[in-house]
């Protein structure tokens, strides 16, 4: 579906049901890609809690911001940048998962999209790749700008006295993290409900889609099971092996996965590609063993607190939370991946946990929390308290770091609009519309 433009420019063409709005090089770009990129936009904002409305400097920055792609896509090739499929798909993976979290679940994200999981990654795999590639040039790019301490104190120098900004209280933490596991009696109970379910269709003589459809959880159920041709990367590991083993029209034993126990069809294998219909029955998630991720909290608090063990080591050990645990548990800022973090921008499960830590050094009671990770309801974790600043205004003893950054960013940003505008040059760029001058480059999709 188009946005309908009111605007004078468009207006001209109603009759029209598209045009070419922009040339690079050998590439075109027409209206309805332009529309398409600005709806995508709008609906990732919508799924990110964002409200964001439509309006023709959006629409135009989104116009720029294409040209600009293209003109480093044209860059990637001739410096021989390639996104092999590995990061592609483990890059397309993380964003849905980021996305599902932001959604609430699968099924309110393929709502928002009006398109399967599946469809979506075929959808914008490549548009991804393009992206990935894009981005990959840019950093190349970035990391040849750097900033001198003379240079950050010239920045901070220029702030007049009455604007330089007041910090807020901050602090740095830590985590470790437990994940109950499943009540063996909820986790037998699903695996015999998928081994009854393959019984049916195995012994019993019912049909694949029709079991599924009344059984099968997850997003695929109402679909009859279906996962359409797709790589076998693409999938899990357990589905996937079990899935190659088999002959077309095979049924698979039960499978377990982080999702759950599947019973697998194997429709057709094209190459490296497969398709096939599954069952899969859900472990209860309400039915875990919340007593014994506590019990290992406790534990593991106890041996920092009385037992001089090390936060950090045991995080690396034992935290079951894989985007912390690598880094000793230390929870960096999601906006510009500083260890500090202002109180306001925590977390509100987190804050009220800070807010009972009086001094560095202080870790809490287990507390339980709902992580960032679709396929896990209920987690628990200890936090500790690094460090504490107080609320102050900025200086360049205690704030270096921050305005070091502030600094580099604006200077990175004066060097990358250069450095594109002077690409556009090496391009043949040719715009079919006229274009307003005033529209922002830094507010680009």
């Amino acid at each position: 579906m188009l946005i309908i433009f009111t605007t004078p420019l468009f207006a001209q063409n109603s009759q029209v049901s598209d045009r070419i709005v922009a040339i690079v090089n050998d590439r075109i770009i027409l209206k309805s890609d332009v529309d398409s990129e600005v709806q995508n936009f709008l609906r990732q904002a919508r799924v990110e809690g964002q409200d964001v409305e439509f309006n023709k400097e959006l629409w135009y920055s989104a116009l720029q911001s294409m040209v600009d792609n293209y003109v480093l896509l044209q860059k990637a090739q001739i410096d021989s940048v390639v996104v092999g499929d590995d990061e592609v798909n483990r890059m397309m993976d993380q964003r849905i998962e980021q996305l599902t979290r932001q959604a609430g679940s699968e099924q309110a994200l393929e709502d928002a999209f009006g398109q399967s999981i599946i469809e979506i990654r075929a959808e914008f795999r490549e548009q991804f790749r393009d992206q990935l590639t894009a981005q990959r040039v840019q950093q190349q790019k970035m990391q040849q700008i750097n900033i001198t301490r003379p240079e950050v104190l010239n920045f901070f120098e220029q702030i007049p006295d009455g604007q330089v900004p007041i910090i807020p209280e901050q602090v740095a933490i830590s985590q470790i993290v437990a994940i109950p596991p499943p009540l063996e009696d909820a986790k037998q109970a699903a695996y015999q409900r998928a081994q009854a379910l393959r019984d049916s269709v195995t012994t019993g003589g019912k049909n694949f889609e029709e079991m599924a459809r009344k059984y099968s959880d997850g997003p695929t159920g109402p679909r009859g099971g279906l996962l359409p041709l797709m790589p076998l990367d693409d999938l899990v590991a357990n589905y996937s092996a079990a899935a190659s083993a088999l002959e077309p029209g095979g049924i698979s034993e039960v499978v377990e996965t982080q999702f759950g126990f599947h019973v697998i069809r194997l429709n057709r294998r094209v190459g490296d590609n497969i398709e096939t219909n599954h069952i899969l029955i859900e472990v209860d998630e309400a039915s875990v063993d919340e007593e014994s991720a506590i019990e290992k909290l406790t534990a593991l608090r106890d041996s920092v607190l009385n037992h001089d063990k090390s936060f950090a080591d045991l995080a690396r050990q034992y935290s079951e939370d894989e985007e912390t645990a690598s880094v000793g548990g230390k929870i960096y800022n999601p906006q510009n991946a500083n260890r500090l973090i202002s109180l306001d921008q925590l977390e509100p499960a987190l804050y009220r946990i800070v807010l009972l830590l009086d001094e560095e050094g202080d870790i809490s009671e287990p507390r339980p929390y709902n992580p960032n990770n679709p396929n896990v309801n209920r987690a628990f974790r200890i936090v500790r308290l690094d460090s504490h600043i107080p609320q102050h205004r900025a200086n360049l003893e205690t704030d270096y770091d921050r305005l070091r950054q502030v600094a580099l960013q604006q200077k990175q940003n004066r060097i990358m609009r250069q450095w594109i505008d002077d690409l556009r040059t090496e391009v043949y760029v040719e715009f079919k519309i006229p274009m307003p001058e005033d529209i922002s480059t830094e507010a680009q999709i």
